[in-house]
């Protein structure tokens, strides 16, 4: 997807619109920057060690990553998953593991910065546990 920048006076329901035409992996991307905003502007002050780990974690999975795994487990779900298309889904399995392991790994490491427990800094950040695809 080609992005580009403009500038252009919206209201809040302008771009709630705007906001509403967004896939659901943008959707969740573009939440998780509206969250960090939120939080930089509560504590515009944050050490730059906390600032790099809340941005890994709220990168999440790439659209173009996401989507063709979704799909994929569709396919499996409705029981028309093919050979091949099982290989790729494991290999991609394998991508969105290696990318949540790196996420929970920032979190950890957050909480310890934080020096607080795992499951209150998720809360604080509006994170819950993912369910199993």
């Amino acid at each position: 997807m080609v992005t580009v920048q403009i500038q252009a006076q919206l209201s809040k329901d302008d771009l709630l619109q705007a906001v509403q035409q967004l896939d659901t992996p943008d959707l969740e991307q573009f939440v998780a920057a509206v969250v960090l905003i939120q939080g930089q502007r509560r504590a515009p002050s944050l050490p730059q060690a906390e600032t790099a780990l809340l941005l890994k974690i709220n990168e999440g999975v790439p659209a173009e990553l996401q989507r063709p795994y979704k799909a994929l487990i569709a396919r499996r779900r409705a029981g028309t998953l093919q050979a091949d298309e099982q290989d790729e889904l494991l290999r991609l399995n394998e991508q969105v593991e290696q990318i949540q392991v790196q996420r929970v790994e920032c979190l950890v490491e957050l909480a310890q910065l934080r020096q607080m427990p795992l499951r209150d800094l998720m809360a604080s950040l509006g994170i819950q546990h993912l369910p199993y695809e």
